[in-house]
């Protein structure tokens, strides 16, 4: 399997109706803290817009809602992975994406036969308060050593500018969030990333 190497992560349908437009073909939907039913119309929304502009959705811990709506690729933290019913999302036909942040983790996460795994953070991130020090570029090549044939995905703190680094180093796809949706112009900020990472794809 492959991944496109721009891979926008995003806290709502909204940003996906106003960022996939402009050419987005990979997009994580990462909702916290809502309702399950605001959630189930967000991942709805977010499908339709998806599935005119080509794009694939992939939905952020809440399995359970993306195997009832339909869709084809969930994403899981490590506590998220505990507590999921594995057999549940293969029978449903679900891709998995895992996070990975350590050695421990990462066993864990390729004794589930992913589909992908994240590696992160690899440069310091805003988003959420991290456990772990930044990954940094040469764990991304460790990582990509162990996994094989499987993508890698490299987030956490990336920028326009750092994501040569990343493609360089092995990474087969790089996440987004804060680059962007704290950017002053998201919109031409997107094209940037879209353009950037068609011309540093990994080979």
């Amino acid at each position: 399997m492959k991944l496109d190497p721009f891979y926008l992560i995003v806290d709502s349908a909204a940003w996906i109706e106003r960022l996939v437009p402009f050419g987005v073909k990979l997009v994580q939907l990462r909702v916290k803290e809502r309702a399950l039913s605001d959630i189930r119309i967000d991942i709805r929304r977010a499908k339709a817009v998806c599935a005119a502009h080509g794009c694939q959705l992939i939905v952020n811990d809440y399995w359970q809602l993306a195997i009832e709506e339909g869709c084809d690729f969930v994403h899981l933290g490590q506590e998220d992975l505990a507590a999921a019913d594995l057999s549940a999302i293969r029978a449903a036909g679900l891709k998995l994406g895992l996070s990975t942040h350590d050695e421990a983790e990462l066993a864990t996460a390729l004794a589930a036969e992913p589909d992908y795994i994240a590696l992160g953070p690899i440069y310091p991130t805003i988003l959420k308060a991290m456990a772990w020090a930044p990954q940094g570029l040469d764990r991304i090549r460790d990582w990509k050593s162990r996994i094989g044939r499987l993508p890698l995905v490299a987030i956490g703190g990336l920028t326009v500018e750092r994501i040569a680094g990343v493609f360089e180093n092995g990474a087969d796809s790089a996440a987004v969030v804060t680059d962007i949706v704290l950017s002053e112009n998201p919109e031409q900020k997107t094209r940037e990333w879209i353009a950037t990472t068609k011309t540093l794809r990994y080979p």
